[in-house]
């Protein structure tokens, strides 16, 4: 009886140690209306605004209150809500959050991370700022811009950030490696982005973490500096917008080599179930992240959440390839409607790859054939509609057209038009005209079928062997193989045309309505 009994203090006298050990971060969420960034006596508090430790959420009371769990690695953040603006910092980018690390970060990294930031705060308030989020808007998505030194910043600055200077868009966002390994460059590359005038968000990317990193937990720590959480939550307009961190960062000591995985874990998927409880079933829910959603551990846990809710989108990088994806019941999907999810055309293309133009920027096409560059999504609502756009290219510049540049007439049984439509997808109409001197020969539809983009391909067997052939010092960086596309469209033509000069035009409507076309000179022999 007496050892039961001292079991009890001592168990007891543990839970009262732990409880007492526990610790809290309280604050307000108010309206900053004289932008000093901090609270003053009867600026007007916010209720029912959330608030996170990363794991659970929260909800400010009439007062804008709320208390939230912390340990000595949290940052708490304020989720922003429809019709309200968080700080921007020099460099355009949100500050939504407060990092609580009273010992800083491990200081034998490469790149520095947090610096100690002492005991929690007696309130931790986030200031918010009234704004018009109509509801038709647009963003920008940036996949991959990831530069290896300071010229590579300067190709994103001249290829892309030019092209967008002047943008309407509301806010943009970036989908991962935002550097290559060279955290360095984060302050370098935010600075370029700045000049476009709009908040911009980034995603964390395998090549943004602190390599030595031996844990996940540590891993993000300088993106934490730089950036705040690695993954949140914000509304704008009447989208709710889920950014995610599914790099999982280990030491594989088998292969004695750092390494990582698509996950999530369960701190964030307990804080995506959270986030969602409170956003309403009509509200169209967007999804971003690095790698695919389609090879995440935690997909068809994920896709529980989302799939009965009538508007949903996700968009990833990662790949070096544009690409749309329709996840139905073959890859764990239940919802009524495939699930679409966009791998977006990267900023870097082919990791800055192949020959340079006449301005020292390499051409750096995907393998898949598409130009390099960024989309523009405009949200109207529960719908959206994505347009791609080539770098430092005309905005009509959406396809190309592969047909030789001679063929004798007994050749043309074999013969194969094919047509790159770089944001073409299943539910896209793509048509080929034939016409000769001016008079049409007829319509027909070309057949969408999966395979190696011909002009890429001969692009990098040209390059390929001319990288061969010079000296190291006159060297770019190879392109990677061609692989293997969704977005080709092929037709034959007629068997009996007759020798002379053809133009092949290709006539596309995109899912959104958009209407592009191309054009392809073949010139027609007598049979040999």
């Amino acid at each position: 009886m007496k050892i039961l009994f001292a079991a009890l203090v001592l168990s007891f006298s543990l839970s009262t140690s732990l409880l007492a050990e526990k610790q809290f971060a309280t604050g307000r969420v108010f309206h900053d209306a004289n932008s000093n960034g901090v609270y003053d006596t009867g600026e007007r508090l916010l209720k029912g605004v959330g608030v996170s430790n990363g794991r659970d959420v929260v909800e400010t009371d009439r007062n804008g209150r709320y208390r939230v769990s912390v340990t000595d690695d949290t940052i708490v953040f304020v989720i922003k809500p429809e019709g309200w603006a968080c700080p921007l910092n020099e460099n355009r980018l949100p500050r939504f959050h407060y990092i609580h690390k009273p010992n800083g970060s491990p200081d034998h990294f490469r790149y520095p991370g947090v610096a100690p930031t002492g005991p929690l705060p007696e309130s931790i308030d986030f200031p918010l700022y009234s704004q018009q989020e109509p509801k038709l808007f647009k963003a920008v998505l940036f996949a991959d811009p990831q530069p290896r030194s300071q010229t590579e910043v300067d190709y994103v600055t001249h290829d892309i950030v030019e092209d967008l200077v002047g943008t309407d868009a509301s806010f943009g966002v970036t989908l991962g490696d935002i550097t290559f390994d060279g955290l360095e460059l984060f302050e370098s590359q935010n600075a370029a982005i700045a000049l476009l005038g709009i908040p911009w968000y980034n995603i964390i990317g395998n090549h943004d973490v602190n390599r030595e990193a031996e844990t996940d937990e540590l891993s993000d720590e300088t993106f934490e500096r730089v950036y705040g959480p690695s993954y949140y939550s914000f509304d704008y307009g009447r989208v709710h917008f889920l950014a995610l961190d599914n790099i999982s960062w280990y030491q594989d000591k088998e292969n004695n080599r750092p390494s990582y995985k698509n996950s999530l874990g369960k701190d964030q998927v307990a804080f995506i179930r959270n986030d969602l409880a409170r956003v309403p079933r009509n509200k169209l829910v967007v999804l971003l992240m690095h790698i695919p959603i389609e090879s995440m551990e935690e997909r068809e846990g994920i896709f529980r959440l989302i799939e009965r809710r009538p508007y949903t989108f996700s968009v990833s990088g990662h790949t070096h390839y544009h690409e749309h994806r329709f996840i139905g019941e073959e890859g764990g999907w239940q919802g009524e409607e495939p699930h679409h999810h966009m791998i977006n055309v990267t900023a870097s293309g082919s990791w800055w790859g192949g020959i340079k133009d006449e301005r020292q920027i390499p051409h750096t096409t995907m393998k898949d054939g598409v130009p390099n560059g960024y989309t523009i999504v405009t949200f109207d609502g529960q719908r959206y509609s994505i347009d791609y756009k080539a770098a430092s290219l005309p905005a009509d510049r959406q396809l190309h057209v592969y047909a030789p540049d001679e063929v004798s007439q007994d050749q043309l049984a074999d013969l194969k038009i094919i047509a790159n439509i770089y944001n073409g997808n299943e539910k896209s109409k793509v048509q080929l005209n034939l016409s000769t001197k001016g008079e049409s020969l007829g319509t027909v539809s070309m057949d969408q079928k999966a395979g190696v983009d011909p002009v890429y391909q001969q692009v990098y067997d040209r390059e390929t062997a001319a990288l061969a052939k010079i000296s190291d010092g006159e060297r770019w960086m190879a392109l990677p193989a061609p692989r293997t596309t969704a977005h080709l469209w092929h037709s034959s033509v007629p068997a009996d045309l007759s020798a002379g000069t053809y133009l092949i035009t290709v006539l596309v409507e995109l899912e959104n309505g958009s209407q592009y076309t191309a054009e392809r000179v073949l010139r027609v022999t007598g049979s040999k």
